[in-house]
């Protein structure tokens, strides 16, 4: 079975950055990884360096509207699936796309849960590109999340929203293992206030990523992903202890 791991945080506190940096990262620990952009506002392809030709939201409105009679609906939206996996060099991208339109999805919901369950079988890690709210997570997929990343900057609007995408996983009904918080675009230590604003939360800060030019020139070009950097391969050491390795994966610390 696959570790699953999300992130959320607010725009432009670099997320999508450091999924795609992550993904890097755990293809040097085992293959093959899947990441998920279950973003509305779809960037992870271009910091992965690739391209989607449809999204999971495409599909589901295909399916709810009509089924080949040949297939069932469960067979055909598997189908498709398959064929909106978009391929890479030791990892493969499934695109969710767009919020829910109006009408009851609840049926189609169902199946991607299932097919979610079912294909994460096949890989050793799934990375999980998460928007600030957790409530469409709890509806997409039914495997448990083993370790959330609630990304922020050092600003206080950052931190706010990580502590709000924080109390929404205890009402979303979202079972998730460990949650951690990193501070990206950092210039050091936060400030007294806000760590005792973090604190009160019972939110664990797993480390600090310092500002990175060259991450922030590719970012604005759409070049993809970079090398991983010093300090994003520590980090993700931090994270990944090899000391608690079981098998040829490495296991999140509990801080």
């Amino acid at each position: 079975m696959a570790y699953i791991i999300a992130l959320a945080g607010k725009g432009g506190v670099g997320k999508t950055t450091i999924s795609a940096m992550l993904v890097q990262y755990l293809m040097k620990i085992d293959k093959p990884v899947l990441a998920v952009d279950a973003d509305p506002n779809s960037n992870l392809d271009v910091a992965l360096g690739m391209k989607y030709e449809e999204t999971i939201a495409d599909i589901r409105e295909q399916v709810k509207k009509q089924t080949p009679e040949s297939f069932s609906k469960s067979e055909f939206f598997g189908l498709r699936l398959e064929e909106a996996l978009v391929e890479g060099n030791g990892f493969d991208l499934l695109v969710m796309g767009r919020p829910e339109g109006p009408g009851c999805y609840c049926a189609v919901n169902n199946i991607l849960r299932e097919y979610l369950a079912k294909v994460s079988k096949k890989y050793k890690f799934v990375v999980i590109d998460n928007e600030a709210g957790m409530e469409h997570l709890s509806r997409r997929t039914a495997a448990d999340i083993d370790l959330l990343l609630l990304v922020s900057d050092s600003t206080m609007v950052g931190i706010n929203s990580a502590i709000n995408a924080f109390n929404t996983t205890k009402s979303a009904g979202i079972k998730i293992k460990n949650i951690i918080l990193v501070i990206n675009k950092s210039n050091g230590v936060l400030t007294n206030d806000k760590l005792k604003l973090i604190e009160n939360t019972g939110l664990k800060i797993g480390g600090y990523i310092d500002f990175q030019e060259e991450i922030q020139k590719s970012s604005e070009t759409g070049k993809g992903m970079v090398e991983l950097g010093a300090d994003m391969g520590n980090i993700f050491d931090i994270l990944f202890d090899h000391s608690n390795c079981l098998g040829c994966r490495r296991q999140p610390k509990q801080l």
